[in-house]
């Protein structure tokens, strides 16, 4: 596999990943957020314990808990890039639900000061908290939403402080906290936007010039593969049928047999030599054609499409075309035999660097392989031969009744194993 430098050639080695994509940009942002979070929330621990006495035990204990546990389930988020976006909204909800429900928690018995507690010049502790549940909502929420939390919420918090419960704390220095928290916040919001919409820039830039690039290569194979066949066609096969219309002894058919057996070796092993250009493209964007064409099908498949590592994988373009030629066909397959009103899907996934797999499924009729005349071609052909020539495997799970399930595997560390069609009973 090769990458293309400035200049149009192809760089040998080990390609170069893409240093600023909205993937990444994501995944740095999420755990800086949640380092930031730590650090304020240690920060606060004195301030905490030395105010935790003046509410009310079961409000600590609950609280507390709550924050410790969305906090620490943030950071295990980022460290393992799953379920990122829920667990710091659900972080920036459990800190809302404990601002509002401060002042209800507070003990108002005269032996430890009641609301007296608070007229002083010392912030409440979860005031060290707001900009970490800002942050959050920066980094999990749509930017609206995100606008108004990283707004709203300090501005509830000077209300709160300006109550009896909250302190009774004077107008300019509650108003004061909060322009701050919001400045803050507002800081951190749009750095996050700004590198996301910089990366999501840089990411259909190069969609759209790996796009330009795989289309002109196409164009050039289809060039250098119609040749080819013109070629074959014009040497083997119309030598071929002039030789077999004019055999009339013996000898001339077993001739004209034994050439049409050498152009039908030509012509496969056309069909089997790949391409020689090194171009490579993203496994996305064969999903989003995929995609589109499910789109287009007169009757409706699930389609979901997903990675398995940090970034999509990167393939051939030979490679590309065939495996989504062999989906259409499958697709096209499946409208024709499967019936109608029957669950259709299409699976996408895409493993490592260079392997990915394609499962095309139905839960309709089914068939019996062994049935199939060899003059249909659709299967045989249009499927696990052009897999099989771009270095992938296919299998075909089916029976009479049971669905017809198609997997598309393409892995360059693996051999292609030789039965590519298997039947099993059930599979719907």
């Amino acid at each position: 596999m090769s990458t293309t430098n400035l200049g149009g050639e192809p760089a040998l080695g080990r390609p170069v990943r893409n240093p600023l994509s909205l993937l990444r940009v994501d995944a740095a942002v999420a755990r800086l957020a949640a380092v930031i979070g730590v650090a304020f929330f240690l920060q606060a621990i004195p301030l905490m314990l030395g105010q935790l006495p003046h509410m009310a035990p079961a409000w600590n204990v609950v609280i507390l808990a709550i924050l410790v546990a969305a906090l620490l389930a943030c950071v295990v988020a980022s460290i393992l890039k799953r379920m990122v976006r829920s667990t710091y909204i659900a972080f920036a909800v459990v800190y809302l639900i404990a601002l509002i429900s401060w002042p209800f928690a507070l003990l108002m018995s005269p032996e430890i000061g009641g609301a007296a507690a608070w007229d002083n010049n010392d912030s409440y502790w979860l005031y060290m908290l707001l900009t970490i549940a800002t942050t959050m909502a920066s980094v999990a929420m749509e930017l609206p939403l995100a606008i108004v939390y990283t707004i709203g919420t300090p501005v509830l918090y000077g209300i709160i402080r300006m109550t009896p419960a909250g302190g009774a704390t004077p107008l300019d220095r509650a108003v004061l906290d909060s322009v701050y928290s919001i400045l803050l916040g507002a800081s951190i919001l749009i750095l996050i936007a700004v590198l996301r919409s910089a990366a999501a820039g840089v990411d259909t830039a190069q969609q759209n010039a790996l796009e330009r690039y795989s289309h002109a290569v196409r164009q050039h194979a289809t060039e250098a593969e119609r040749v080819q066949v013109d070629a074959i066609v014009h040497d083997s096969v119309l030598t071929t049928l002039l030789s077999a219309a004019r055999a009339f002894t013996p000898e001339a058919k077993e001739l004209a047999a034994t050439m049409a057996s050498n152009a039908i070796g030509h012509l496969r092993e056309a069909v089997a030599v790949a391409p020689d250009s090194e171009a490579t493209v993203s496994g996305e964007m064969v999903a989003q054609r995929i995609v589109s064409a499910a789109e287009s099908m007169s009757q409706s498949f699930a389609v979901t499409v997903r990675t398995a590592s940090d970034a999509w994988c990167m393939i051939p373009v030979h490679v590309a075309e065939a495996a989504y030629s062999a989906t259409v066909q499958a697709m096209v397959n499946s409208l024709q035999h499967a019936g109608t009103g029957v669950d259709r899907w299409v699976h996408v996934t895409s493993h490592g660097h260079e392997a990915f797999t394609i499962e095309i499924g139905d839960q309709g009729a089914g068939f019996d392989p062994d049935l199939i005349p060899t003059e249909r071609l659709g299967v045989r052909v249009s499927i696990l031969e052009r897999v099989a020539s771009a270095g992938g495997v296919a299998r075909i799970r089916t029976a009479p009744g049971e669905g017809t399930v198609i997997s598309l595997d393409w892995d360059p560390s693996t051999q292609p194993e030789s039965d590519v069609v298997e039947v099993e009973e059930g599979i719907a």
